[in-house]
């Protein structure tokens, strides 16, 4: 098992899933299950279709077993909040990256649902050592170890609630394919191949023909520093003659708009690699 992670390295997601646990009120008892997430007493977690069953190393020789769950959302419910979903492909772009939508739980509560759990008392968790409080310190450390899982993938969370990521982006690609192949018919129509002997330039970077989505990795960036960032200030100047009349201004307000271009560009990069 990784160690348990530090906050500020957690993203909100994952930090809103233990913001539940800190608000125990027997500090102590987090503290000791802090320890064991931190010092590897997680020997192992396992995924048995929405339940987590793990392994712990407490005092005794032998481990404690751990099983954790939410409740699981219906088809009904998971029908909805996908179709949701894919009124708004960069949701889909951004959990392929590795990210949470900052917003996703509108999906959910538009539905009816929550994403998130609202108290401990909404998780389900046992454990077979003799402490008779719940959550133990071996449950404990299973929710921190839980949240650097989220921190990783943002899918289990949504496994959690009973639908896999293999489901969710499947269901996903289904309720826009119709959308893909008309696009796809209508550009076939249109644009007719060329014979020719020589290279045709406009045509060097299209392909039409559609990628095996397992080709197709999305991962975050190593560094958040885009190219805009490493470059540094443009040198522009209001009369167009350079760095001799350099205004610090103008270059500013050009680098704000190239910065959200590059946003919003790869964003949609994202989407029609996904082929949403």
């Amino acid at each position: 098992m990784t160690s348990y992670n530090a906050q500020k390295s957690r993203q909100w997601w994952a930090q809103r899933w233990l913001d539940l646990l800190d608000s125990y009120r027997f500090k102590k008892r987090l503290e000791r299950a802090r320890t064991y997430a931190r010092q590897g007493n997680v020997l192992s977690i396992k995924f048995q279709g929405a339940k987590v069953s793990a392994s712990v190393q407490g005092t005794e020789v032998e481990p404690y077993q751990v099983s954790l769950s939410l409740e699981s959302f219906t088809e009904e419910q998971w029908g909805f909040a996908i179709e949701t979903m894919s009124h708004r492909a960069f949701f889909a772009a951004k959990l392929l990256a590795g990210e949470m939508p900052q917003n996703i739980e509108e999906v959910f509560t538009a539905n009816g649902v929550s994403l998130f759990p609202f108290s401990l008392s909404d998780i389900r968790s046992q454990c077979s050592c003799p402490d008779k409080a719940n959550p133990c310190k071996h449950i404990g450390a299973v929710y921190y170890q839980l949240g650097d899982r989220f921190s990783e993938d943002p899918f289990v969370l949504f496994q959690l609630r009973g639908s896999s990521k293999d489901q969710i982006i499947a269901a996903l690609r289904q309720l826009r394919s119709p959308k893909n192949i008309e696009e796809t018919t209508e550009l076939e129509t249109v644009a007719a191949p060329v014979v020719s002997n020589r290279p045709d330039i406009a045509q060097f970077w299209r392909y039409d023909r559609p990628l095996d989505p397992s080709l197709v990795v999305i991962a975050p960036p190593v560094s958040s520093e885009s190219i805009i960032d490493i470059l540094g200030p443009i040198p522009l100047s209001i009369d167009g003659t350079g760095n001799s009349n350099f205004d610090a201004t103008v270059s500013e307000a050009a680098i704000a708009y190239l910065s959200n271009a590059y946003g919003q560009v790869s964003q949609k990069a994202a989407i029609s690699a996904m082929n949403l």
